[in-house]
């Protein structure tokens, strides 16, 4: 499987899930603004789209969307615990927290990295970050990850997103959950190849 990524992106999600799977990828860096990848070909030709993260299979089917891509990975190793079995209420909480950081943070916090969100938006934005922030906070308390005492897929999106907060200014210090979880996260053996792998540690 090939793993096209920009390093810090939300495709270091899908890239920590496949570590933490123990799965074979190779990873091919895209340039943001020229949409080149490191071998000199054009991005778009692999998804129109441009943006990652994109995960090409063995037979050449693609594959895009985040969300979507930590439960593909998960599920070719389901003996890891990174995505419940079918059917059982777990793997619906999971997917719940996959949809929420899909919607609820990722999409608010991509606002900041564009250029031309007005300034009104971006205070709108932070105060609802603000108020999503404090609900997973909550729910982080007493529990080391979003579900319980084991690490998912969800898990690895949160943090990665998470991570933007220093870039665009968001100030965690009020908490204290989200503190420790990221602490937790970080130190994985798994999240800390993937960091040196796109050359972030």
């Amino acid at each position: 499987m090939k793993l096209f990524y920009m390093p810090g992106a939300c495709s270091l999600a899908p890239h920590i899930v496949a570590r933490e799977a123990g799965l074979e990828l190779e990873l091919v860096k895209v340039d943001g603004k020229t949409k080149s990848t490191e071998a000199d070909t054009n991005f778009l030709d692999t998804n129109p789209n441009g943006y990652v993260p994109a995960l090409v299979l063995p037979d050449g089917e693609l594959m895009t969307e985040a969300s979507v891509l930590v439960q593909y990975l998960a599920d070719q190793k389901p003996e890891t615990g990174l995505m419940p079995a079918a059917g059982v209420m777990e793997r619906y909480r999971v997917q719940q927290w996959l949809a929420f950081v899909a919607t609820e943070l990722h999409k608010v916090f991509g606002s900041f990295f564009k250029p031309n969100t007005p300034e009104a938006t971006k205070e709108i934005n932070r105060e609802l970050l603000g108020r999503r922030l404090a609900y997973v906070d909550g729910k982080l308390e007493g529990r080391p990850y979003l579900t319980g005492d084991d690490f998912t897929a969800a898990d690895a999106y949160l943090w990665t997103i998470l991570g933007w907060a220093r870039l665009v200014g968001i100030d965690l210090s009020s908490f204290a959950n989200i503190q420790r979880f990221l602490g937790t996260v970080g130190a994985r053996p798994a999240v800390q190849q993937a960091l040196r792998a796109e050359g972030l540690a």
